[in-house]
């Protein structure tokens, strides 16, 4: 098999149909290639590695003052041995970074105990960790096609959960470490196995953390097996990272003999820039995973032209009205790609513009699914066409300054006469009728 078949199967056979009577391993074999395909094209082509930049910078702000917030709430529980143990095994592989670090949280927060850390520098401190929870949440949302974020009230509270949450779970990890490590020092039958157990435990629990971001960071639904084997493969990546990182040090010694003790600084910000790439295309992978059927195809969907975008909001708009007016259930952003065959990304940018032209409505199924749906905002029969071309023209924002009035002066009147024929034509067509 040459090149050329190679570039063929991947572009055009993988994509086809499978044969009835496919056997199971090439069905699955042939959606694992699609996911990952697709997962590695729009990871690279969709600006994710410069969200990852930007999330290493905001990181890099954010970082004491997050610890700080996590150690002040473990040592009011009493269990700041417990997080400093923890936060040292994470950055084992940057011993001089955690040293650095935990010397930055102890005395800020001696400095916030005596009041010295207050007005601005306060501002800044949360802003820092505003910004990187900010970061984080539209990069996700980005990556699974959605435009609206939380509130920052629902933000707010939804962090400030989580930073309670940090402490209490790291405390019962570790403390069931020690319980199991115990028994497995004891027990000569069952030591092996919990010994096992214990160097699988790490992998486990990164794992959980990832399968947790994947679902909860994108403001919509997430299913949890499409969350699942990204999650898995991002935990085992980052353990391997920092092995990668522990036992490589022997081929840094020249790189800290330059540098001193100021090279922890640039190898920390990599281990954090590769640590966010890994999470991103994890994410990526389970956006994919859970929209596969979306995608039929591997080219780019290229830029759109003005009339073909009005033309194929008149058709995802006017399935959206028929359904309504016919009293059946609202559709889903997936169910209109099935049966318009109009490409997920498309159609979810097509919907999102309806959305801010006021023509359609999300809403959210009240059954257990609790799909996002969407529905006119107008009575279907009121919904012509030149008011869809009407709305549609007019999104956009005219720049400062610039008087557009001024330019429509200078046409020629027969041109707006043909454009105001144009909309009276498109008066008398029903969306319904699409």
């Amino acid at each position: 098999m040459n090149l050329k078949q190679i570039n063929l199967f991947f572009t055009h056979d993988l994509w086809q149909p499978l044969p009835e009577g496919s056997c199971w391993l090439r069905r699955f074999t042939y959606s694992v290639l699609k996911k990952l395909l697709l997962a590695i094209k729009f990871f690279t082509t969709k600006g994710v590695m410069d969200r990852a930049s930007a999330l290493t910078y905001s990181t890099l702000l954010a970082i004491v003052p997050i610890v700080a917030v996590v150690f002040a709430i473990a040592r009011g529980f009493g269990f700041s041995k417990y997080i400093e143990v923890w936060f040292r095994d994470v950055l084992s592989s940057q011993p001089q970074v955690a040293d650095t670090i935990i010397g930055f949280v102890n005395s800020y927060l001696v400095h916030a105990r005596s009041g010295i850390i207050l007005g601005i520098g306060f501002v800044f401190m949360l802003w820092t960790v505003l910004m990187l929870t900010r970061n984080v949440e539209q990069a996700f949302n980005d990556i699974w096609q959605v435009k609206s974020q939380r509130s920052f009230i629902r933000r707010s509270t939804d962090y400030l959960a989580i930073f309670f949450l940090v402490p209490i779970i790291i405390v019962v990890t570790s403390g069931l470490s020690i319980f199991v490590s115990t028994i497995a020092s004891q027990s000569v039958l069952i030591g092996p196995l919990l010994r096992f157990l214990l160097w699988l435990m790490p992998y486990i629990l990164m794992s959980a953390v990832f399968v947790g971001m994947y679902m909860f960071m994108p403001n919509t639904r997430v299913r949890f097996m499409s969350a699942l084997a990204p999650g898995i493969l991002a935990g085992v990546a980052m353990q391997m990272l920092q092995f990668f990182y522990i036992h490589s040090q022997i081929f840094l010694s020249s790189y800290n003999a330059i540098y001193g003790s100021f090279a922890a600084l640039p190898l920390f910000m990599l281990w954090v820039q590769i640590s966010w790439t890994i999470c991103l295309f994890g994410a990526e992978l389970s956006y994919t995973n859970q929209n596969l059927e979306a995608f039929s195809f591997l080219n780019d969907d290229g830029q759109l032209s003005h009339h073909d975008r009005f033309v194929l909001s008149a058709v995802l708009l006017g399935k959206i009205c028929r359904r309504l007016d016919e009293g059946g259930k609202p559709y889903t952003a997936l169910q209109l790609k099935t049966e318009t065959g109009i490409p997920m990304r498309v159609a979810a940018d097509l919907l999102q513009e309806m959305r801010e032209a006021g023509l359609v409505f999300e809403s959210t199924t009240a059954d257990a699914e609790g799909e996002t749906v969407f529905q006119p905002a107008l009575s279907p029969d009121k919904i012509t066409m030149d008011v869809l071309a009407t709305r549609l023209d007019k999104l956009g924002k005219t720049p400062v300054g610039l008087n557009v009035s001024d330019y429509e002066s200078r046409l020629p009147v027969t041109m707006a006469e043909a454009y105001q024929l144009y909309m009276e034509k498109l008066n008398g067509v029903a969306v319904l009728d699409v």
